[in-house]
């Protein structure tokens, strides 16, 4: 989605002439990069927020003393909260200075600080309440990235997929995003994941929300950083919470607040396909140990159930993937004032 350049243009100064774009800086081991981060930020913003999550390194004295921008103002952590905990710190002090928009990139020197525009115009167009990057719109260019790194964002899209309900998104866990303060202020801050499952975690709060996401590309850029996020952590920590995600989400969107024909495909459909699968199981077993052939009607008995069954899952999955939010949250009326507290969300 590409804004107009003189309409773009336009709106970005009107921001920054009024102190509404925000970025915020998780910092964490990151003293060797986050002078050159802070310097690639351009005019357009008017608050940087460095997030000292009690870095053993004291990054935020080191910007303190280090850094002359009169952007820029330090918040720490008295304990180590992980990225996420950063962010939210971050977003709430920016909410409370009066930022419209808010941008998180992170400190390490992967982000380049020249494409913020690029993140706040849909947001600013009224396309989208929250936009995040996506290495892989440049096929091209994606040799840049280690293929460990490549094997896993690949899983841990097709996960995010499910978990989210965001169909049309790639690259979950890219930490270059940007969101409109109307909708992070419904945000459970409280509730969102702290540490590497943050990114993943926001989206399936976004949906809930019913929030407009929407992907901007961008080049993968790698250097001297060292990741932190181990392949063990794809396999366990995120497989086991993004199957606690879906089944949250499909409770809640197809059944606590709303019925519609998808709220009975899917149960239905399962029934079926695990009926099929155990009856023609059970069958199958004795057939071999009796050496008897299955009759034909007992191989149609268990095969119909399995074939309506999956018909109907693939049902419900092409309602879900028509029911991504098309329209954006900042722009309801109802939501465009200060809630009293972040809404509740039912135990699950």
């Amino acid at each position: 989605m590409n804004l107009p350049a003189t309409g773009a243009d336009a709106a970005l100064h009107a921001l920054a002439a009024s102190g509404a774009i925000a970025v915020v800086i998780p910092s964490y081991k990151v003293t060797r990069h986050i002078l050159g981060v802070i310097a690639g930020i351009g005019p357009e913003v008017t608050r940087i927020y460095v997030v000292d999550d009690k870095c053993p390194d004291g990054s935020g004295a080191f910007v303190r003393e280090n850094c002359r921008d009169p952007r820029v103002a330090v918040l720490e952590h008295s304990e180590n909260q992980g990225v996420g905990g950063a962010v939210m710190t971050g977003y709430r002090a920016a909410i409370a200075d009066g930022a419209k928009v808010m941008v998180k990139i992170d400190g390490d020197g992967q982000m380049d600080g020249a494409l913020i525009p690029n993140f706040v115009a849909p947001i600013l167009a009224g396309e989208a309440d929250y936009t995040k990057g996506n290495r892989f719109f440049n096929l091209e260019r994606l040799g840049a990235m280690p293929p460990l790194r490549l094997f896993g964002n690949a899983v841990l899209s097709l996960m995010t997929k499910l978990s989210s309900g965001y169909w049309d998104l790639f690259d979950p866990t890219n930490g270059y995003t940007a969101i409109h303060a109307d909708c992070a202020r419904f945000l459970p801050f409280d509730k969102i994941s702290k540490r590497y499952f943050f990114e993943s975690d926001m989206l399936f709060r976004l949906n809930i929300l019913g929030a407009v996401v929407a992907d901007v590309p961008m080049d993968a850029v790698y250097g001297d950083e060292v990741s932190n996020l181990k392949v063990s952590k794809i396999v366990t920590e995120f497989l086991s919470k993004h199957m606690r995600n879906f089944g949250k989400r499909i409770f809640y969107n197809y059944y606590l607040r709303n019925m519609s024909v998808a709220s009975i495909e899917l149960p239905l459909g399962i029934l079926l396909t695990v009926f099929g699968t155990v009856y023609g199981l059970m069958h199958w077993i004795a057939s071999a140990r009796s050496g008897v052939g299955t009759p034909a009607g007992t191989v149609m008995l268990a095969a119909l159930p399995v074939i309506m069954g999956v018909q109907l899952i693939l049902a419900f999955l092409a309602h879900d993937v028509a029911s991504v939010p098309r329209y954006p949250l900042h722009k309801k009326t109802l939501f465009r004032s200060k809630p009293a507290a972040a809404p509740a969300e039912p135990e699950a």
